[in-house]
């Protein structure tokens, strides 16, 4: 597929609905397909739009229920930021994994992983949070192995 996208930007908003992060994630694999990411990359762009969204639904408490979603497209990457209007949080503060366990909520031991995938998936991630609200900034570079 030719690159049909250079230096612009695509603007979602999505509401915080059952599978809604779906329709964000395949926006964000016909953006990345589109400049001939690598079929792996476009699976972890897919993968970290899922759990970045998933995270806003569940965590942010925003009153008006919707995640806001900037795609910036440059010649050799994807910029995406999402953002909620909930109550933020304190990405420093967050429990702290010690051998695979989080340590201060065993009960959790097979949830919480979403920032973690979302760090392992992406080159560069920014988390800004604040009492109006999230913004996860994440970046993915294009490589040169192609499809």
């Amino acid at each position: 597929m030719a690159n049909t996208f250079s230096n612009d930007q695509v603007l979602l908003t999505i509401p915080m609905l059952p599978d809604m992060e779906l329709a964000a994630a395949n926006l964000a694999s016909f953006i990345a397909e589109s400049m001939s990411f690598s079929d792996e990359q476009i699976e972890e762009i897919q993968y970290a739009m899922i759990e970045s969204c998933i995270n806003a639904f569940e965590h942010s408490r925003s009153p008006d229920q919707n995640v806001f979603i900037e795609y910036i497209i440059r010649a050799d990457e994807l910029e995406f930021k999402i953002t909620d209007q909930g109550v933020g949080f304190s990405p420093e503060n967050r429990p702290v994994r010690q051998n695979g366990q989080q340590d201060l909520y065993p009960e959790m031991r097979k949830r919480g992983w979403g920032l973690e995938i979302i760090h392992a998936l992406m080159d560069k991630v920014d988390i800004r949070s604040g009492e109006n609200g999230t913004t996860i900034s994440m970046v993915k570079k294009k490589t040169n192995e192609g499809s």
